[in-house]
């Protein structure tokens, strides 16, 4: 294939699949770094492929690309994003309101310490980057991954919800936070540089304030 200047893994995907196999499949929407869909496995590495250039990950002129890791294949370089999701669903990453529809929103200032607590986390994007890097992900089938406990955290911040309770005796259980082992692998592979082990390590210190209080069962 031609050989472009500022070249993404993604336009090379695009390419093999407009003019050489058109069966390829593989996920992309945005192609800016703003939706995180094409995330694929670049050299052994999960990156997004369009915020990745060829020339500055080519090895020997060479790419070996592959779906995430961590997750089931649909086919070809798309992986199947329903484990991480409902991972994320089992941390209680769904806002829980706890004022009805009726009622006038509660406004969150931005000074507020809790909201600068989750500030980062928030950030995130569901790409599934962090998942498919993760060490204890593929160790462990039951850990509910990076991305999941980093949006436990930011919720277990907002005053508004009303479901912290549940939400942290979720995350302290098995495959909760503890489960982590602080590799930092999901914070080198962020492509927005965000630091889930740092959530994460937040939570577990919530959880051990609760257990010391009784709140929670060991």
């Amino acid at each position: 294939m031609p050989n472009r200047q500022n070249q993404t893994v993604l336009d090379v995907v695009t390419h093999v699949q407009r003019h050489i196999d058109p069966t390829l499949s593989y996920r992309f929407a945005c192609r800016v770094g703003m939706c995180g869909s094409c995330g694929m496995t670049v050299n052994g590495r999960p990156r997004w492929t369009c915020r990745t250039h060829v020339s500055k990950v080519a090895k020997d002129g060479k790419l070996q690309i592959a779906p995430l890791s961590n997750l089931p294949v649909i086919k070809d370089l798309a992986a199947d994003m329903q484990p991480f999701f409902e991972k994320w669903q089992k941390a209680g990453g769904v806002f829980e309101p706890s004022k009805s529809r009726a009622e006038p929103v509660e406004p969150i200032r931005p000074n507020e310490p809790q909201r600068i607590a989750a500030d980062e986390g928030i950030e995130c994007i569901n790409c599934g980057v962090c998942y498919a890097g993760c060490d204890t992900v593929r160790w462990n089938d039951d850990y509910l991954g990076p991305a999941a406990l980093n949006r436990a955290w930011t919720l277990m911040n907002d005053r508004r919800d009303s479901a912290q309770k549940p939400r942290l005796a979720a995350v302290a259980a098995n495959g909760g936070c503890h489960a982590c082992h602080t590799h930092q692998s999901c914070q080198e592979y962020c492509p927005q540089s965000l630091n889930p082990t740092g959530s994460i390590s937040l939570l577990k210190r919530l959880a051990t304030k609760a257990y010391l209080k009784g709140e929670l069962k060991p």
